[in-house]
């Protein structure tokens, strides 16, 4: 089969890759007929995420046609479409019955990596190194399935593809997101990165209760799509955002913070950020946390910050006095994808909002390494690139 496979930082490539094959009882094969490049590939891209390895195919929002089923999958059935979740989860450990599935204890096969990088190992994912399980991605023809009878989702013929994909990721991602903001009717809620998942964060805190959305980029297409969305807007290369915050909340400061840029953030200027810049090139440090001190220091006391942006490993200079002192609450972390399908879907079906939205460059497999670098450099106004093979 045709794939897109990762060969170093900056270089993925379209290869011919042997097809998946069925490996456990509980697995599936799917023909992908829809999949998408999301932000945290990025993040492989360019070189952040340890444990990649040559030829590793990417790809974690997908969605196909079941082909194969293995011999304990009795919820699908051959010819079903279905979203399949980027978390890979038993459905049987302690955190996956608590519904947090993202934190799976059973499903990464190389957890003693995970366990020496962050204490305890959080579930597999799909198409995203070696350190979360190593398994093959979908932006391939071809995906294999694990537990496939605890993850994928039947998709009814009256949804779309475009209008369905992104329960894979994004909009469960976004709409948790604005979960863990504790959002009360009336808030005032400030989101970094009008990215995909800052789109879906916007139209779920929206959808919450949330008086006011103010969304922080500098990307002229993401913020007209954003005010789209019902936001107003903030462009940090033209205004400082801390001030701006607090003329726009009467110095109070928003009441719930989202950081939906992760550890690639730009401060255009920002002297933090240019540190942060340099120490990453020179090894010295992971993760560039201008976005997380910015928001840090512009919650309200007593506020909550959201995390769902994606960060691999160490931050500088990140004031956890001033988080301590003002009385902060921090909620993060990848999306219990398997928790929210069902409900975001019923949302679609009912109109309560077309995924489909945030789709500005529907391409073929094959223009994956194209796309991928416009997607990073933020060319030809992209804000989400969705792949057909």
């Amino acid at each position: 089969m045709r794939a897109l496979c990762w060969h170093g930082k900056g270089d993925v490539r379209i290869d011919t890759v042997p097809d998946p094959k069925i490996e456990h009882p509980r697995d599936a094969i799917i023909k992908i007929t829809c999949c998408a490049i999301c932000g945290s590939d990025l993040h492989l891209l360019d070189g952040y995420q340890p444990t990649m390895e040559k030829g590793d195919i990417l790809g974690h929002e997908n969605m196909g046609e079941v082909i194969e089923l293995g011999s304990d999958v009795t919820n699908l059935k051959i010819g079903d479409r279905v979203v399949v979740p980027f978390t890979i989860s038993c459905g049987e450990c302690w955190f996956c019955k608590q519904g947090m599935f993202s934190c799976c204890d059973r499903t990464n096969p190389n957890a003693e990596l995970a366990v020496k990088a962050m204490g305890h190992s959080p579930a597999g994912l799909f198409g995203f190194s070696h350190m979360l399980g190593g398994y093959s991605g979908g932006q391939a023809e071809y995906l294999r399935v694990p537990m496939a009878d605890i993850g994928p989702i039947k998709i009814p013929d009256s949804v779309t593809d475009e209008q369905a994909l992104f329960l894979s990721d994004i909009f469960p991602t976004g709409y948790m997101a604005a979960e863990n903001a504790q959002i009360e009717p009336g808030d005032t809620v400030a989101i970094w990165g009008c990215g995909p998942v800052g789109q879906f964060a916007i139209r779920s805190a929206l959808m919450m209760g949330a008086g006011r959305v103010i969304a922080i980029d500098e990307v002229p297409e993401r913020l007209a799509m954003a005010e789209e969305g019902g936001a107003e807007t903030i462009d940090f290369s033209k205004t400082d955002v801390y001030d701006e915050l607090m003329a726009r909340t009467e110095k109070r400061g928003p009441d719930s913070c989202i950081d939906a840029v992760g550890c690639e953030a730009s401060g255009h200027g920002a002297t933090d950020a240019i540190i942060d810049k340099v120490k990453a090139a020179t090894y010295l440090a992971t993760d560039r946390v201008h976005v997380l001190r910015e928001a840090i220091m512009s919650c309200r006391k007593g506020g909550t910050l959201s995390i769902p942006g994606v960060y691999v490993g160490m931050g500088d200079k990140i004031p956890l006095g001033a988080a301590m002192n003002k009385g902060l609450t921090f909620k993060m972390g990848q999306t219990h994808v398997q928790k929210y399908t069902k409900p975001l879907l019923e949302k679609i079906e009912a109109g309560e909002i077309d995924p489909s939205f945030v789709v500005t460059h529907p391409s073929a497999l094959e223009d994956a390494p194209e796309m991928y670098k416009k997607f990073r450099d933020k060319e030809d106004g992209v804000i989400k690139v969705v792949l057909r093979p």
